[in-house]
């Protein structure tokens, strides 16, 4: 690697910071903000940072290791891949495909050779049981796309960079950079928000990072949201503050929501919230009429009881006021490489509840089961129990409900395998681990999070250090694994044009289809005078194919389509490496009614799902105020989920895995400051520091997600040493929302005592 300043974008978050890194002699030297990056103009946060101790920690794993009796054993890359495919296919051929399992973890998406080698290998591999990390995460927001506007990739973004009100319910970016809304610099584009004489209001069971900083802040009771909302829509409707806008040509159902909301006034929900009668019909009005305004809902509203309701109403509530696919609204994004576009050309705008799984009977989404019915697949005998398992960037141990049932599970399956290049708490359960290239040692390109971005941008970021000669890239794993699986399954060959078609792919590589998807996507080649030309073929593509054939489709995807006239041409990789810090490609642009993908051109406000699910609200506004300590997660700013925690620098400071309790709960269980705390639930019991604050609410208790480095075996010396307790470890996994299968991983009950350790011996 020649020295000087190379420049990037950190994929430890979602947030897509640009950053310059300063390399000498083979050596990171320093990592600063890239202020030439268009996105995040020089802004990045701790874990960027990070990215130095991630590729020079001595622990990572860069060889192929299988268990022994006698310990770990380094392998050799042929030799390990022909073991695992060949025990991966004995389960299959033995017991079934379905005896194989697959979870997929939240790294891949912001690995584009993962997300393009993923398919070949999730297709010889031939299981239903497939899992990710999406239904502990944004499930119910892929529902809703899908139902609403046809399309499960179809996120609406906020317009925060031209929004006078943001009104931010169950999130954190000030943590999380935004999550489904990439932003980084939140808070410069906050106070931005604010100069321009904007506000922004928080509602949160936690005064969080985001709600230190809000114009108005309101508690909230956990699980709630659906109701809160509904009380607003139900004022709009009241108050006749209904403006879809431009929006309610292509609406339907209006009425039905209408006559959804009409039990849900903001009186009869006000003591299940919390917030009173006045505060939510103010909060309404003031929604409803500021022209620029933006409703975002996140973790805490998507998982919990009542998370596909709740994220359909903020959507809903969007819409009615007239805030949809207008700048300063919630927004679709035109990236580079459509990913919306290409996956309808091929008829994957998504699916849902077209199988349920075998044991809980829960329905999957896009081909995929809950994960929370992981351990249930694995332990319940039967026709399709999962025997073999298969992790990808993934350790759903501590980032699954119920991690030690999980663990159970896991012990029990005759083979496993994990792509990985850490040994962690889900890895050491493998018998072969296979890790792949660190991420500065291959390029990338962020195919999923500029689908959320909050401004249309492009980046291309070469390797900045060679692979060691005795290492793979994760795609060249995935694609090795899927090759040896389709010959055993062919009985050892491959017909001539497919074996030719597989090598094809491996010498294109990931980064050949980025750039062929570049130069025919919306800003792609520039034929100059041939422009004109080219524009007329594509419009009679269009007139003589009908919509869904696949020339119409890549007819509207081309640089000529006369929908993208306007907007700057010639990407490809090389012109991006001519750019080191990324390229602008302008601000959110309105785009409907083109960009609907239902059936009838229509936005289907009142799916018919949905309506069915209110009878579960309609009971929750019946019953009685729970007097249980509600368990709530919560994340930092230098964590992201559980793999980021070998990091001295990310770890070091005050404990950070704490229980947050307020006052008068603290008093009630017996605790001052400087106890520690046992927090027990049906599942199991954890033991923390204590830390007594106002910034939760009184009934609610917070731990943070993604710690718990206790278990024995793993490889991450810095992470043991501050271990902290799995959150999942107490959260049982058969509390999902019903609706969608999303885990509930806020809002159940727990009970807290002091712990005593003279107590904790006697039950041992």
């Amino acid at each position: 690697m020649e020295n000087g300043t190379h420049f990037r974008t950190c994929h430890l978050c979602e947030a897509m910071c640009g950053v310059a890194i300063e390399v000498n002699d083979g050596e990171i030297q320093s990592i600063k903000g890239d202020d030439n990056d268009p996105l995040s103009q020089g802004h990045i946060c701790p874990k960027a940072i990070a990215l130095k101790d991630l590729h020079e920690d001595p622990e990572r794993l860069r060889k192929p290791i299988r268990r022994t009796p006698s310990g770990w054993q380094e392998m050799e890359w042929d030799d390990a891949l022909d073991l695992v495919a060949g025990r991966l296919h004995r389960v299959r051929q033995e017991q079934g495909r379905n005896a194989v399992g697959v979870y997929l973890g939240n790294p891949n998406v912001h690995n584009h050779g993962s997300l393009i080698a993923n398919p070949s290998f999730l297709r010889a591999l031939g299981t239903q049981n497939r899992f990710s990390a999406t239904s502990n995460d944004q499930l119910p927001h892929m529902l809703a796309n899908l139902e609403l506007f046809g399309h499960q990739l179809m996120f609406p973004i906020p317009d925060i960079d031209r929004t006078d009100l943001f009104i931010c319910i169950g999130a954190n970016p000030m943590a999380s950079n935004g999550s489904l809304m990439t932003v980084p610099d939140f808070r410069g584009r906050l106070k931005a928000l604010q100069a321009r004489g904007g506000q922004m209001v928080v509602i949160d069971p936690r005064r969080s990072e985001t709600a230190a900083l809000a114009d108005a802040f309101h508690f909230i009771r956990p699980g709630t949201d659906a109701l809160l909302l509904m009380a607003m829509i139900h004022t709009l409707f009241e108050e006749q503050l209904v403006n879809p806008g431009h929006a309610e040509q292509w609406l339907k159902d209006v009425d039905l929501v209408r006559l959804a909301a009409l039990p849900f006034a903001p009186e009869a929900v006000s003591g299940h919230t919390g917030l009173d009668a006045d505060t939510i019909r103010e909060l309404t009005r003031q929604f409803a009429t500021t022209p620029k305004a933006a409703l975002y809902g996140r973790m805490g509203t998507s998982t919990q009881s009542h998370g596909g309701v709740a994220t359909w109403l903020i959507y809903v509530l969007n819409i009615l006021a007239g805030k949809l696919d207008v700048p300063g609204g919630v927004m679709f994004t035109q990236p580079a490489i459509d990913l919306v576009a290409l996956a309808a050309m091929s008829g994957q705008k998504g699916h849902f509840d077209k199988r349920r799984s075998r044991v809980r009977q829960l329905p999957e989404f896009g081909g995929e089961y809950p994960s929370s019915t992981m351990a249930d697949e694995m332990l319940t005998p039967g026709e399709g129990q999962i025997r073999a398992f298969v992790t990808i960037a993934g350790n759903p141990v501590l980032s699954n409900p119920d991690g030690g049932r999980l663990e159970q599970a896991l012990e029990d399956l005759d083979f496993m395998v994990s792509v990985d290049y850490y040994l962690n708490e889900t890895t050491r359960h493998a018998d072969v681990i296979l890790p792949p290239t660190a991420a500065l040692e291959r390029s990338h390109y962020d195919l999923i999070f500029n689908l959320f971005s909050v401004r249309n941008s492009a980046k291309f970021s070469s390797a900045l250090f060679e692979p060691g000669n005795n290492a793979r890239h994760d795609w060249e794993i995935l694609l090795g694994l899927a090759h040896r699986l389709e010959r055993l399954h062919k009985g050892g060959q491959l017909p001539l044009k497919t074996e030719l078609g597989w090598r094809a792919f491996k010498q294109l590589g990931p980064d050949g289809i980025l750039d062929l998807a570049l130069r025919s996507g919306p800003y792609g080649t520039d034929l100059g005078p041939l422009r004109p030309v080219a524009r007329n073929l594509a419009d009679l593509i269009t007139d003589l194919f009908p919509s869904g054939h696949p020339l119409h489709g890549l007819a509207e995807l081309s640089p000529v389509y006369r929908r993208w006239s306007e907007l700057p041409k010639g990407l490809s990789i090389r012109s991006l490496k001519a750019c080191p810090s990324g390229v602008d490609l302008g601000p959110l642009q309105p785009c409907l009614p083109e960009r609907l993908f239902t059936r009838d051109g229509r936005i289907n406000l009142a799916p018919r799902r949905y309506l069915a699910d209110l009878d579960r609200l309609h009971q929750l506004l019946a019953s009685p105020v729970s007097e249980d300590l509600q368990l709530i997660g919560r994340r930092h700013v230098r964590s992201n989920n559980s793999w980021l925690h070998n990091s001295q620098r990310l770890v070091k400071g005050k404990d950070r895995c704490t229980l947050l309790i307020h006052p008068k709960d603290a008093s009630r269980c017996g605790l001052k400051p400087g106890d520690m705390a046992e927090i027990s639930s049906a599942v199991g019991r954890v033991v923390l520091p204590v830390d007594i604050t106002e910034d939760v609410m009184s009934g609610v208790v917070s731990i943070p997600h993604g710690w718990g480095h206790t278990r024995e075996g793993t490889g991450q010396s810095i992470a043991a040493a501050h271990a902290g307790a799995s959150i999942n470890d107490i959260i049982a996994a058969d509390q999902v929302d019903r609706l969608s299968g999303t885990s509930v991983l806020n809002g159940q009950s727990v009970k807290v005592r002091l712990w005593r350790a003279e107590r904790s011996r006697k039950r041992a």
